[in-house]
């Protein structure tokens, strides 16, 4: 399966890691989805406060 997704290295204390697997699992997502949903509601977050943010493609 292709996917437009970029890959990364994220490096997190062990502490952080811990906790974030803890959500994934109750969340049945996989570490690597729960880190992107919590991506995404941050943005979400930020743009009702700040505004949209403009990508130049």
């Amino acid at each position: 399966m292709a996917t437009s997704k970029r890959v990364f290295t994220l490096r997190l204390e062990e502490n952080n890691f811990e906790k974030i697997k803890f959500i994934a699992d109750k969340n049945k997502r996989s570490i690597a989805m729960q880190i992107e949903y919590l991506i995404e509601k941050h943005i979400e977050e930020y743009e009702k406060t700040k505004g949209v943010i403009q990508i130049n493609d």
